[in-house]
């Protein structure tokens, strides 16, 4: 039999180390960065473009935690083009974290230094690789002798995280590194989830019920969305079961005038509609034109409409009618801490700075959907992520400056999700914890005269 051309694996490791370098090199977010190297001069298909995608994400995950070794055995790291830095972190990825045999991960290193079109780099590539499978676990125990790089966290987020929860800062550091759960969200307008969970076991899909809220099944395995019976027709959509409770906490109903500021990709819209039903008159807003059109394209999938609108929620002249909303849905942009085991280029991406901006960015759409509000009137302020910067500190804030505005009433914690806590101005989530939901931070608002 004539021998492939490549390393079994070479094309699927080229293409994981051309998308971890665009991450790095060029601060791609990963979802780009996959579809790109899987088009890329050497295309991967079928079963490889899974592989393709793991390697990515698991370097990822792992980077902060993989490079510092392999810079220990380097004589200039910051000569290494970011290329062959990206080539050695993946396949160290699969020597650490993989069931490969480390000298088949090395041999495909090599050869997806020749596909990455740096053949003079294989030589280095051969000598650090066969050196790491040799001494890693001695490089490691050194790497690991810092909590933040152990966990693979950039060092100034890891210490926000221990000094935000101190008692439980270790806790959520290792579940950030964890494969997330498939979770699903049920049309309780069309079926039940029992009757659902009965089609998926017909299908060959195992799941289980979520306790704390009756739309929400997790799946024993992830699958494709389109092996899921009757996600074409939008009986069912993927989400967190924390995400799930953002439109109960709303307290909305049928007859009053909804917004949905900051809306895309549209999982929370498409939530609202189920709960209030046919008639129900929902705006969805986001800045982005391409983002609207996906919000547009899963409220069709779930056969519901809303008014959607491209603007800036803090730019009302661009959208707004003058006729005041009974409720504002605020999942505004924040720097995602919590949704780090879906997105663990989020590591690599922010920076310590960001928090600030973010926070000043929260504090002015929060300040404009205020005056969008009627008296009476319900804001639920949301985000995913784990820092009080830009969660109870940014709502704390404004109350104190909006004396038309008060803290809303919300259940307790306990009630909402097992392991929530009881902030001073909201409730939050921590990603995997008993609730086994990703982070998140909920606050209700209430607006008890015409001015703020």
């Amino acid at each position: 039999m004539a021998r492939t051309r490549w390393a079994p694996g070479a094309t699927a490791l080229a293409g994981a180390a051309r998308a971890v370098e665009a991450v790095i090199a060029r601060g791609e977010s990963a979802d780009a960065a996959l579809r790109n190297a899987a088009a890329g001069a050497h295309a991967v298909a079928g079963s490889d473009r899974a592989a393709l995608r793991a390697i990515a994400l698991g370097t990822l995950r792992w980077y902060l935690r993989l490079w510092p070794a392999l810079e220990a055995l380097l004589e200039r790291p910051a000569a290494v083009p970011h290329g062959v830095r990206a080539l050695l972190a993946a396949a160290a990825h699969q020597v650490e974290y993989s069931r490969n045999a480390p000298e088949a991960s090395v041999h495909a290193a090599v050869d997806a230094a020749r596909l990455l079109g740096a053949p003079r780099a294989t030589g280095l590539v051969n000598a650090v690789l066969r050196r790491f499978v040799a001494e890693r676990s001695a490089l490691l125990v050194n790497v690991d002798a810092s909590a933040a790089a152990r966990s693979a966290h950039p060092a100034w987020l890891a210490e926000r995280i221990l000094t935000a929860w101190p008692e439980r800062g270790p806790a959520v550091l290792e579940p950030n590194n964890a494969h997330p759960p498939m979770t699903l969200r049920v049309d309780l307008s069309r079926t039940t989830r029992a009757a659902y969970r009965s089609q998926l076991t017909l299908a060959g899909i195992d799941s289980h019920e979520i306790q704390w809220i009756d739309s929400a099944l997790t799946l024993n395995h992830p699958v494709s969305v389109t092996d899921l019976p009757g996600f074409a027709d939008g009986v069912v959509s993927v989400q967190d079961a924390g995400a799930q409770l953002a439109a109960r906490l709303l307290e909305a109903s049928p007859k009053m005038r909804v917004l949905d500021a900051c809306a895309a990709p549209g999982g929370k819209t498409g939530h609202l509609l189920e709960l209030l039903g046919d008639g129900a008159e929902v705006t969805a807003v986001d800045v982005d034109p391409t983002r609207i059109e996906l919000i547009q394209e899963n409220l069709e999938r779930l056969r519901r409409t809303a008014r959607l609108v491209v603007a800036d929620v803090r730019e009302p002249g661009s959208f707004w009618d003058g006729r005041p909303f009974d409720r504002i849905v605020l999942d505004v942009p924040c720097s995602a801490t919590g949704v780090i085991r879906r997105h663990p280029d989020i590591k690599l991406l922010r920076r310590a700075a960001d928090i600030a901006a973010f926070a000043a960015t929260q504090r002015a759409i929060l300040q404009a959907a205020a005056g969008l509000l009627a008296a009476g009137g319900r804001i639920l302020y949301a985000t995913c992520s784990l820092l009080p910067q830009e969660n109870g500190d940014v709502v704390s804030a404004f109350l104190a400056a909006a004396p038309g505005m008060r803290p809303g009433r919300m259940p307790p914690a306990a009630a909402l999700a097992p392991g929530a806590i009881e902030c001073p101005a909201g409730v939050q989530l921590l990603p995997g914890a008993e609730a086994g939901t990703d982070g998140f931070y909920y606050a209700c608002l209430e607006k008890t005269t015409g001015e703020t």
